[in-house]
């Protein structure tokens, strides 16, 4: 499995994803690309002379900032780690593709070079986040689309379904469309037109629509796929993110510092708490997956650390094997039939 990693993508570049290449499991052949003078500066301060035998490097010199216009980079930085990285693996160079760089950026070159499955409209990213019943529950849109119409949020709704049923083993996923209550009326025309929409697919047993879903049951485990814009549902996902974490804080400093007899009990409470944190912990993931392109994009957050890159490398090796681009394709295919 050859793994292509952007190594100059991400606030940590190069160092966290060179480190993260490092300490990957040594079963995956990982290609850095990007600037091959700062990449031999770090294995070098690793100790390394010449380079592991799963580790390969492609220079590259230039590179895509995040304030560069996702809709030209393709055209103007060709010879960039992204472009060239994206390039390696439309050419058949790779099985899957990290990148923690401009999402935009990734977005218009996974799009335009490895182009989408066959009548998908546009592709969405997809994280699956754990939720109270034990399992994971898939929110896409995420980020990649913030304007959407009805159509794309069907879209979203099939491809989600396939992608839990191939990725998460999940088999009959229920779908819910993200709202401001589960009446049939609430939200704005978008909502209620793919509400519409949705229910004729679950009518047509394209998929298992449930109805509205508000934010909150994102986690509580009664859907498996939450359908949204990508605007609502880059919103939802970072409020998400920045819960956990000030509730992480929270119990740190509120309960287990204030006195000795409460750190004795964060003693022995230490190994839940762990796993707790470690649970809703993005490193621990390591990416999202852009749904419907044709082979593994994983975007990677742009904060990535070297376990997050690590996990990350994992993740789009899982991707590549359990690989539903077929499914995808039939599944659009009689989408569109029923249309």
């Amino acid at each position: 499995m050859k793994i292509i990693l952007d190594a100059m993508g991400g606030d940590h570049a190069p160092k966290a994803p060179v480190l993260g290449a490092l300490n990957a499991d040594k079963q995956y052949e990982i290609v850095l690309v990007g600037d091959s003078d700062a990449i031999w500066e770090i294995l070098k301060e690793q100790g390394h002379t010449k380079l592991p035998d799963n580790i390969s490097v492609v220079h590259t010199t230039e590179v895509v900032d995040m304030h560069d216009d996702p809709a030209n980079v393709v055209r103007q930085k060709k010879g960039s780690s992204m472009m060239v990285a994206l390039k390696m693996l439309a050419d058949g160079d790779g099985d899957a593709c990290i990148s923690a760089g401009s999402t935009g950026a990734l977005l218009s070159g996974a799009t335009l070079i490895v182009k989408r499955v066959k009548g998908i409209r546009r592709a969405a990213m997809g994280p699956a986040m754990p939720n109270k019943a034990g399992g994971k529950t898939i929110l896409l849109d995420c980020g990649a689309n913030a304007e959407c119409t009805p159509e794309f949020l069907l879209q979203f709704g099939l491809v989600g379904s396939l992608f839990a049923k191939n990725q998460l083993g999940v088999e009959n996923p229920r779908v819910g469309l993200l709202n401001i209550g589960t009446e049939d009326t609430k939200g704005t025309p978008l909502q209620k037109e793919a509400h519409a929409l949705l229910t004729d697919a679950h009518n047509k047993g394209l998929l298992n629509f449930i109805g509205n879903v508000e934010g909150r049951d994102a986690l509580l485990g009664g859907v498996d796929v939450v359908v949204c814009d990508g605007f609502s549902g880059n919103v939802l996902l970072k409020s998400i993110e920045g819960t956990a974490m000030y509730m992480g804080s929270l119990m740190k400093h509120k309960i287990f510092k204030r006195n000795f007899w409460s750190k004795l009990g964060y003693l022995l409470c230490k190994p839940g708490v762990d796993a707790v944190m470690k649970l809703m912990d993005y490193r621990e993931i390591g990416g999202t997956q852009f749904l419907g392109i044709k082979k593994p994009v994983i975007k990677a957050h742009g904060s990535s650390d070297e376990l997050a890159f690590s996990n990350a490398i994992r993740q789009a090796a899982d991707a590549a094997r359990r690989d539903f681009t077929a499914e995808l394709a039939e599944g659009l295919s009689k989408l569109e039939a029923a249309e």
